[in-house]
């Protein structure tokens, strides 16, 4: 194992730590077992109706992006793909693996265009990551003078910013000449191959506004469900918050959740609970209960997926005897 693996192990090691050392000292266990215990069974209904609807809009989303780079997928089988991509991520960092997922077994059908596939993908999350921080920007307007949350805003803002620049860079004819310099580096690092690939991929999205605006409004259509989502977890533990100050967290914990600090968000999501709701005046037990519902929704999402990996998995272990004993 290289070095830089084991710097990586080691990082995830100290913040999933970090973050379990946080929560510990937050709540009480007993307390907090009892209110996940007595959960409301129609809010938890409600949570896992509204996760579990947003998925064939968001293969819809995703064919649309495939279709005008001319890779044809039914919208049957990229929902497939999707709920594999949740399983995968569970045991992979966040949503990086669920995306390497959905680009290796779509490549694996359309040999040839891997670009315009990871393009897609990455674009796809591109596109969240920006729906996700126009709701937060609408969250930062509905939460000025009314939620002591100032540090949470001052970071959405910086997120914001880096987004307009990330577009510019990706899009703009004019970058494109600028960012020639960044090519020698990016040989000597051994990285320029998969940066243009995956550059390419994306500026060839330049010419679809109309596409890229469908895909946004499905985007923020299931974003604001995913958030109600989340407030419903919250009252299925008995915390009465207007579904406001939600507005303001779900864009800020989909961003947290697309950073690969630890596996599956495992501890880093509760603690981001625990002191976002804190500062809101909730106490860490039903704060840190709302955040565990929400990682249980997680995998109810990807309980499908590992039907279908297993399944897959059996098919083949079946078809390989015959194809030995036919030979």
């Amino acid at each position: 194992m290289t070095s830089k693996k084991w710097l990586r192990i080691l990082a995830t090691l100290a913040v999933t730590g970090a973050a379990i050392a946080y929560i510990v000292t937050k709540i009480d266990l007993g307390k907090t077992a009892h209110i996940i215990g007595n959960a409301s069974l129609p809010w938890l209904a409600l949570t896992a109706a509204l996760t579990f609807v947003t998925v064939p809009p968001q293969a819809w989303r995703w064919q649309q992006l495939l279709r005008v780079r001319e890779v044809e997928e039914p919208v049957g089988w990229l929902t497939r793909a999707y709920f594999v991509s949740y399983a995968v991520g569970q045991v992979l960092p966040t949503a990086v693996g669920g995306d390497a997922s959905r680009i290796y077994e779509t490549t694996k059908r359309h040999p040839g265009f891997g670009s315009p596939i990871a393009g897609s993908v990455l674009l796809e999350r591109a596109l969240g990551g920006a729906v996700t921080l126009v709701l937060a920007g609408i969250g930062f307007l509905l939460a000025i003078g009314r939620y002591p949350i100032g540090a949470y805003l001052w970071v959405e803002a910086l997120f914001v910013g880096l987004t307009i620049v990330a577009g510019i860079v990706l899009f703009s004819r004019r970058m494109r000449r600028v960012l020639r310099f960044s090519v020698p580096l990016l040989r000597r690092v051994r990285v320029e191959r998969i940066v243009r690939l995956v550059y390419e991929g994306i500026h060839g999205y330049r010419e679809h506004i109309g596409t890229l605006l469908k895909v946004s409004l499905v985007t923020a259509a299931a974003q604001l469900a995913r958030i109600v989502a989340i407030w419903a977890s919250a009252h299925a533990v008995g915390i009465e918050l207007s579904v406001r100050p939600f507005v303001v967290l779900g864009p800020l914990l989909f961003l947290v959740m697309l950073v690969p600090f630890t596996i599956n968000g495992l501890a880093v999501r509760e603690a981001f609970f625990v002191n976002f709701l804190g500062k809101l005046g909730v106490g860490a037990d039903p704060a840190f209960a709302c955040g565990f519902l929400f990682f249980v929704m997680t995998v109810l999402l990807a309980l499908p997926g590992l039907g279908v990996i297993l399944w897959e998995g059996t098919r083949r272990g079946r078809r390989a005897p015959a194809s030995v004993a036919d030979a």
